[in-house]
């Protein structure tokens, strides 16, 4: 009786972590007290973004800028990101990032864009 309850607790412990884990690396990178504190200070013409937690970053593959325009591809479709959206403050996490929302008529809309960093 005794192993088992130390292997059901150990095994309690293991999951709780691997889930804690798994949501803290989604982010690893901006989990510093400086990154943090400037995801939450993004905000485009369409209002605040709402902190690295609530936007997506967007593989290299999935944007394009085109005649000083962005496009993304969202839910298997190339959206227009309208110029209002694109935060024009350098891009201090490097990745590209997109954050969206969900309106009355069901349509996904784009309230943040920014471009990753050239290198």
């Amino acid at each position: 009786m005794r192993v088992s309850s130390y292997v059901m607790t150990m095994l309690s412990g293991v999951v709780l972590l691997s889930s804690v884990s798994a949501h803290d690396k989604h982010y690893s990178d901006s989990q510093t007290p400086k990154m943090k504190e400037w995801f939450d200070t993004l905000k485009s013409s369409k209002g605040p973004c709402c902190s690295d937690a609530d936007g997506s970053v967007v593989k290299d593959a999935d944007w394009e800028s085109r005649d000083g325009h962005y496009r993304v591809f969202i839910n298997k479709e190339w959206m227009d990101v309208p110029d209002d959206a694109v935060l024009k403050q350098p891009n201090m996490y490097g990745r590209t990032m997109v954050w969206t929302g969900l309106y009355v008529d069901g349509k996904v809309q784009i309230r943040c864009f920014i471009p990753g960093s050239f290198i």
